[in-house]
């Protein structure tokens, strides 16, 4: 189902992006999977770089948001095998590399929630932090990450 819904949405999930430190993508414990912080990857590159609103627009940090959000499911799928198998998106923490006056972060990771919500329906529903910070890894403009619930598969 999950499948159909991405292909309706011209969605179609990269290979995953490897890690840019010393850790995995994503934890399982439990009935719990734990995604580590994706940024904007896209063929190998980070796809959007710098400070919002100074570097990059706000219609930019949305774009790197939802290339955030679809990494978490290719991360997801990968890990689970099936995005179907998600019973509930828990928490999402999003992170804008911003200026120092810049307070729309919430606008920003709206893009991700938002997807999540349009595939995912009401199990999409999450808690949820926006914040500036003053840098993110290979300078990206946004990073996410989440956590869900699954079903055995």
């Amino acid at each position: 189902m999950i499948d159909e819904k991405l292909e309706s949405l011209g969605i179609r999930l990269p290979i995953p992006p490897k890690p840019a430190g010393s850790y995995i993508p994503i934890v399982i414990s439990g009935n719990l999977a734990f995604v580590s912080g994706q940024i904007p990857m896209q063929d190998g590159k980070v796809a959007y770089t710098g400070k919002v609103p100074t570097e990059r627009t706000l219609e930019d940090a949305k774009s790197a948001a939802r290339i955030c959000a679809i990494n978490i499911l290719a991360q997801l799928k990968a890990n689970l095998g099936n995005l179907d198998r998600i019973s509930k998106i828990i928490r999402v923490s999003g992170f804008v590399n911003s200026a120092i006056d810049f307070t729309e972060h919430p606008k920003i990771i709206n893009a991700a929630s938002d997807l999540f919500f349009e595939i995912f329906g009401e199990k999409g529903k999450h808690s949820r932090i926006a914040v500036g910070v003053s840098s993110l890894p290979l300078n990206s403009t946004v990073e996410i990450d989440m956590i869900v619930e699954f079903t055995s598969g």
